[in-house]
């Protein structure tokens, strides 16, 4: 009975904090269409987000994809020519980096690089009383902490998955001429992987940008607001922030890929 007590509650504790995350993503869908949402201030913090979160991750994201580029397009370009299947180019690369890799290792790098600052930073603020003062001064700390933070999240997700896909198809492409893989031209290579894009692929790759970096930003801002006055608190709220949130983003990838393509 101890054990079933135990499961019983640990239960309900998970499903009350999935019902507080879809609650704070639901406000923050709604804030970003209300009008007078975006003041100069907010719209700041919103730069400022995007400017870290996904303009000074170019680099490491390029240096990334140019890598999965030359290992992964590469690979499928030599062996299926190799087999005789150059046909199969375009849906191959389609299936491995436009679905699945791209996505998944872009959410890795905002997990890690921005996951750990938005907690981190909203948690030393909240230790320090800052969230207060905000508060006292009339500005909305939802508004003014979170919304931003959480749409730039999202807004970053997107923007480097596509950039991503690009270097790393560029590079593998290059990279196939440079080897000596026998796959025609570029336009060739243009044309069978553009080809083998289905409107549900499109889908699938909005829906595994847009709902993990959304699961991602709001993560992190509750985690980050949740600690009370001890700043011993603000390490481990950055640690249970980063494991969620690559947890949310396993668990919304699956659920998506299944209701995509099953």
């Amino acid at each position: 009975m101890k054990i079933a007590a135990l499961l019983g509650g640990y239960l309900v504790s998970r499903w009350r904090f999935i019902r507080h995350l879809a609650a704070v993503a639901a406000a923050v869908a709604a804030a970003s269409f209300r009008r007078g949402t975006f003041r100069p201030t907010v719209r700041n913090v919103l730069a400022r987000q995007v400017l870290f979160t996904g303009f000074e991750a170019v680099r490491f994201v390029s240096l990334l994809a140019f890598l999965i580029g030359i290992s992964v397009v590469v690979q499928a370009q030599v062996w299926l020519v190799r087999a005789g299947q150059a046909a199969l180019l375009g849906p191959v690369l389609v299936m491995v980096v436009i679905r699945e890799i791209g996505p998944l290792l872009v959410n890795f790098v905002v997990i890690g690089r921005s996951g750990t600052a938005i907690a981190t930073e909203l948690g030393n603020m909240k230790v320090s009383g800052e969230v207060r003062i905000l508060d006292s001064l009339g500005l909305d700390p939802f508004i003014y902490l979170v919304v931003p933070r959480v749409l730039g999240v999202v807004v970053s997700v997107f923007c480097l998955t596509v950039l991503f896909i690009t270097v790393s198809f560029g590079s593998g492409f290059l990279s196939g001429v440079i080897l000596g893989a026998n796959t025609g031209s570029w336009r060739f290579f243009v044309r069978s992987v553009f080809g083998a894009v289905a409107p549900e692929d499109i889908f699938n790759l909005l829906a595994k940008t847009i709902v993990p970096g959304l699961l991602t930003g709001v993560i992190c801002c509750v985690e980050g607001l949740g600690v009370s006055r001890a700043i011993t608190e603000v390490p481990q709220a950055a640690t249970r922030a980063v494991v969620r949130s690559v947890t949310a983003l396993f668990i919304s990838s699956v659920i998506i890929s299944v209701f995509t393509y099953v």
